[in-house]
């Protein structure tokens, strides 16, 4: 069959809603997409493997490969997107839009637009010796749990020298972003009469400690941990929602607060909770209320490639631009566990992401494919 175009790609790409989400309510496979790439990169000659998601029949990753060796290059992406309201959206989000220069559909820049950029790049080294492989991996559920990449990281696989993120970066360089933890601190204590605090043990008055103690930590946190390739050099801890009680005449029995902490390269997630758990315990145990310290998400770890890396120096040498720092997550830190220099760079912007009317401009098109081929060029050729 004959390969559709890069636009006709990418329409049929936003056609499959794929959502991943935390809530059941939202959450849809990506098998769809995953076999429709592999039609088109097995027409194309790559050898391709489908990996189905443990415990999850209707989520997989893909890799295809280009060639074979001991090292080669990554080009890799998430085939997820985040849930939409559909009536928020000038035109339908799974309906492939172009107006005033712009590609408009869920996930256009975020980031099922880059596929097809990888596959147009590829396209130009089919009839090429490759001296190294080149390969187009896609992954499951990284708007949610991440859990491709963690699959992937987990086997050991794919295993290759190089590897690009193509989430949206404009087309600059990224080496480093913070990690991501999501926390919840439960206490429950007893209820009681209002009238007479001796009756209950207010988990309230336990988790306004809680609260200050948290604050004691990222003002600490703060003053040891500072990374200047930030804009915000600093962690930051932000306290996002807070539920206990249910009336003004009992005392408090139950209480939770979820935060977020976000830690710069050199900190480590599991550290993090250790301390934060030392730190409330005896907070728990003087107000005689039982404690748990629950993640929300499995987390992301801190991201930093070393700024002398070759992949590094080539992308900027590329770009002309330095290699930056985003505030945002990527799969990359799973990526470098596996042993590959790692980048994030990718066409479209991530300011349109996750919102409505999400597009990629077309004049970023273009240059994404021929810095793509130039880098297949530089670590395949």
């Amino acid at each position: 069959m004959a390969l559709p175009d890069l636009k006709t790609q990418l329409a049929e790409l936003i056609a499959l809603p794929s959502v991943s989400s935390a809530s059941p309510r939202h959450d849809l496979g990506n098998l769809p997409v995953i076999e429709k790439l592999a039609g088109w990169l097995e027409e194309l000659g790559f050898a391709v493997q489908i990996l189905p998601l443990p415990h999850h029949p209707q989520k997989a990753n893909l890799l295809a490969t280009l060639g074979s060796g001991p090292g080669g290059l990554v080009l890799a992406g998430h085939t997820d997107t985040v849930p939409c309201d559909e009536s928020l959206w000038t035109s339908s989000p799974f309906t492939l839009t172009e107006r005033d220069q712009r590609l408009y559909g869920l996930g256009a820049t975020d980031m099922k637009g880059f596929f097809p950029i990888a596959i147009e790049a590829a396209r130009h080294f089919l009839d090429s010796p490759l001296q190294q492989p080149l390969m187009i991996l896609a992954t499951a559920d990284e708007e949610s749990s991440m859990a491709g990449a963690r699959a992937l990281a987990s086997q050991g696989f794919p295993k290759a020298r190089y590897a690009v993120i193509g989430e949206p970066t404009g087309l600059r360089p990224i080496r480093m972003h913070k990690g991501i933890m999501m926390e919840a601190v439960r206490l429950q204590g007893q209820s009681g009469h209002s009238s007479d605090p001796k009756l209950g043990r207010s988990a309230l008055d336990a988790m306004h400690e809680v609260m200050s103690e948290l604050v004691k930590l990222r003002r600490d946190l703060a003053g040891r941990y500072r990374h200047e390739g930030f804009t915000l050099p600093t962690p930051t801890l932000n306290f996002g929602c807070i539920h206990g009680g249910d009336n003004p005449n009992r005392i408090c029995g139950q209480c939770e607060l979820q935060f977020d902490l976000r830690g710069v390269p050199g900190m480590h997630n599991d550290e993090l909770r250790a301390a934060i758990r030392a730190r409330l315990q005896p907070i728990a145990e003087a107000h005689r209320v039982d404690f748990e310290l629950a993640s929300l998400m499995p987390g992301i770890e801190p991201f930093e490639q070393a700024a002398d890396s070759e992949l590094v120096k080539a992308a900027e040498s590329l770009t002309g631009h330095r290699a930056d720092a985003v505030a945002f997550g990527t799969e990359a830190g799973f990526m470098q566990q596996l042993g590959m220099e790692t980048i994030v760079l990718g066409p479209g912007s991530i300011d349109v992401a996750h919102q409505p009317d999400e597009y990629l401009e077309l004049s970023q098109i273009t240059p994404a494919v021929n810095l793509l081929r130039d880098l297949i060029k530089r670590f395949c050729l």
